[in-house]
């Protein structure tokens, strides 16, 4: 295995405390809203090297399925070489400790960190962080908030953001990590079949930004529009939500199209005893102060 001499770069997660699913778009694409709060961990790790000149990236990842050009970082790469003309040589090692299909943004994650990096070392040739914005927007909906931003609301396709004050100060997030993947493919195709069966009327929720604001701050207003279809697919996930508000979660949500689960306590005994009471059933736990 390649010795990596230099920097190490941690790519942390992100759960959606609130996702609203308005409808597909003529594009093929969905318009959100969606509340994103950054997470320490569960986070990637990127070993980087430098290479002698003309080698270009050389990149690997302890996924083998992750390791060819589709992957996000490699993408990142030839997205920021295009539009600067800065191409340094590198080798690339991602380790993976995000989980996939948990709903939790590690490929964009993956990629913001990849594109920092370059805009860091690229000199002269560095785009401003409008331009790294818009540049990061071609290779995910998600990687512009994972190039800094604190706690937003996201809109459109997830491009749009504003920053969220919250109000948490005091909760502790219990993100719960069940060994189980959910495409997000397959879940837009069941909300999309779901909603025309019903018309339209069945897992969507319609509410104005402000007053979304106002009644998370007061009432903890928790919500993703996947639940409706996942739950019947994955009971799992429902009996782990049932729990979580049974040990005391003042709410719990799913996390993006996945399965992964955000619970929030009033006390970090509460969620400390939540997240041992996880793990007698394998599933990984991080709790984190707000």
């Amino acid at each position: 295995m390649r010795k990596f001499s230099g920097p190490v770069i941690t790519a942390g997660c992100k759960v959606n405390l609130y996702l609203e699913v308005l409808g597909r778009r003529p594009d093929g694409y969905h318009d959100l809203r969606t509340l994103l709060y950054p997470l320490p961990e569960p986070a990637d790790r990127l070993e980087i090297s430098s290479l002698p000149k003309g080698r270009g990236l050389e990149f690997d990842c302890d996924l083998k399925a992750l390791c060819g050009c589709s992957n996000t970082v490699v993408r990142a790469y030839q997205a920021f070489g295009k539009a600067t003309g800065f191409w340094p040589d590198l080798a690339v090692y991602l380790s993976k400790s995000i989980p996939m299909g948990a709903g939790l943004g590690g490929g964009s994650s993956d990629a913001a960190a990849m594109l920092g990096y370059l805009n860091e070392r690229a000199g002269d040739a560095a785009l401003s962080q409008s331009e790294l914005l818009g540049l990061s927007a071609h290779i995910g909906a998600d990687v512009p908030f994972f190039l800094g931003y604190g706690p937003a609301w996201a809109e459109g396709i997830g491009e749009r953001l504003t920053p969220a004050d919250l109000g948490l100060e005091g909760f502790h997030l219990l993100l719960a990590c069940p060994d189980l993947g959910i495409s997000t493919a397959w879940a837009f195709r069941a909300l999309d079949a779901d909603r025309e069966k019903n018309q339209g009327l069945s897992g969507f929720l319609t509410c104005a930004p402000e007053r979304i604001n106002s009644t998370f701050r007061h009432c903890l207003r928790l919500w993703n529009s996947f639940e409706h279809v996942v739950f019947p697919v994955h009971p799992e996930l429902r009996r782990f939500k049932e729990k979580l508000l049974r040990l005391g979660a003042a709410g719990v949500v799913l996390s993006g199209s996945g399965s992964g689960i955000c619970a929030l306590f009033r006390g970090r005994a509460q969620a400390e005893d939540a997240a041992g009471a996880l793990k007698k059933f394998l599933v990984a736990a991080y709790v984190h102060a707000l």
